[in-house]
C-alpha cells in the first residue's frame, strides 16, 4: 500500500481515536518549580494529555481532523467530531495556555510541539466548526514564540529527532501562509542563512533513535522557501549524486530491531518521514529530474518496511500513523 484510501483511513482513525484520550503511560516533559507542580497529565494539560506525550496528542488530533475532512463519512467521524467539540473549548484552551505561561515553560516542546500546534490549527481552520477559532490563541502563542526564538537561534539543529529545525519550520511555514507574513519572512531568512550554501551532503544517517531525516527535512524546507528553478539548482548542489542513488543511506530503509523500545521504534518513523519527504521533494523538482522515478520507488520501499507495523506496540502506535498519513497523502 503506497496510497491513502478509505480502508487505511478507517484503520488510522480508529487507532488514533483510541489513544488521544489515553492518559497512561505518559512521558511528561515538565519542570517542577515546587511540590505543588507534581500533578497528573490531565491536570497539567486539559486537552493534550493523551497519546503518551503532549506533542503526539497534538498531532494525533491533526491526523483525526485531516482524516474526517478527506473522508467525512468515516465510521469514526461522529465520535471524532463529538470528542473535538468536547475538548476544543475555551476553558480547556485557557488551561493549556496557563501551563505554557508558567515559569520554566519557555522551552516546552520547542520547536516540534510548537510546529504541530500550528499545523493542528491550520487543519482545524479547514472545517466548518468552531475548533479553529477556539484553538487560535494557542496557535498565536506559538507563532509569537517562533518569532521571538528564530532571530536568537544562531545555528540550526540538524538532528533527526524532535529538535530538528527543518521539519518544524516546514510546518510553521505552511501555517503562516497568508496569516503571518512577518513569520514567513523570518523563516525564509533563517532557512537561506542556515542551509542556502550547503553542498554535497554526506547524509550520515540514520542515528539509532532518529525519526526524521536531517538531509531530507532540510531539503523539504528549502523546497518551500525557493521557487522551483531555484530549488532545483540548490538541490543539485546539495545532493549532486542522487540520480545514481547516492548517498545510499537516503535510499535504504532503516532496520527496526525492536519495536517495543521507544527509541528504536523511532526508526519506523524515519522510514515514513523519508517516504513523505521524497515525494514532496520530487514533486517540486518535477518529473524530468533524475531523482523523480527513484524517489517514488524509494518512498514505496520505505513504506513497505514500516507501514505494516504501526500498531505492533504502543511505543509506535501512539504516533506513527500521523507520519504514515503524511507519506500516503503526498502520493
Amino acid at each position: 500500500m503506497t496510497r491513502l484510501d478509505r480502508s487505511v483511513a478507517e484503520r488510522f482513525a480508529a487507532m488514533t481515536l483510541g489513544h488521544v484520550g489515553r492518559e497512561y503511560p505518559n512521558a511528561l516533559s515538565h519542570v517542577l518549580n515546587g511540590p505543588e507542580d507534581a500533578r497528573t497529565p490531565s491536570d497539567l494539560h486539559p486537552i493534550f494529555y493523551g497519546s503518551f506525550d503532549w506533542h503526539s496528542c497534538v498531532h494525533g488530533w491533526w491526523q483525526l481532523l485531516r482524516l474526517i475532512r478527506l473522508y467525512p463519512d468515516l465510521e469514526a467521524a461522529p465520535a471524532i467530531r463529538a470528542r473535538a467539540d468536547a475538548m476544543f473549548v475555551p476553558d480547556k484552551v485557557a488551561g493549556e495556555l496557563a501551563y505554557l505561561e508558567r515559569p520554566g515553560a519557555a522551552g516546552f516542546e520547542r520547536p516540534y510541539g510548537w510546529a504541530w500546534m500550528l499545523a493542528l490549527h491550520d487543519e482545524a481552520s479547514r472545517h466548518d466548526a468552531s475548533w479553529a477559532a477556539t484553538l487560535e490563541p494557542l496557535a498565536l502563542f506559538f507563532a509569537r514564540r517562533f518569532a521571538d526564538f528564530l532571530p536568537r537561534l544562531t545555528y540550526p539543529l540538524r538532528v533527526g529527532t524532535h529538535f530538528n529545525s527543518g521539519f518544524a519550520l516546514t510546518l510553521a511555514w505552511d501555517w503562516a501562509g497568508e496569516r503571518d507574513s512577518a513569520l514567513r519572512h523570518e523563516i525564509a531568512t533563517v532557512a537561506r542563512d542556515w542551509f542556502g550554501k550547503d553542498r554535497d551532503c554526506q547524509a550520515w544517517e540514520p542515528g539509532g533513535d532518529e525519526f526524521l531525516s536531517p538531509a531530507l527535512c532540510e531539503a523539504m524546507l528549502i523546497s518551500r522557501v525557493l521557487d522551483a528553478a531555484s530549488f532545483r539548482s540548490w538541490f543539485d548542489a546539495f545532493l549532486p549524486h542522487v540520480g545514481a542513488g547516492e548517498p545510499a543511506s537516503l535510499f535504504t530503509p532503516a532496520i527496526v530491531s525492536d519495536r517495543t523500545d521507544g527509541k528504536i521504534a523511532h526508526l519506523d518513523g524515519l522510514n515514513l518521514t523519508r517516504a513523505w519527504c521524497w515525494r514532496v521533494i520530487a514533486a517540486k523538482l518535477g518529473p524530468s529530474h533524475p531523482v523523480a522515478a527513484r524517489a517514488e520507488a524509494t518512498a514505496a520501499a520505505h513504506l513497505a518496511v514500516s507501514l505494516p507495523h504501526l500498531g505492533d506496540d504502543y511505543m509506535g502506535e501512539h504516533w506513527l500513523a500521523t507520519f504514515a498519513l503524511l507519506a500516503l497523502e503526498a502520493a
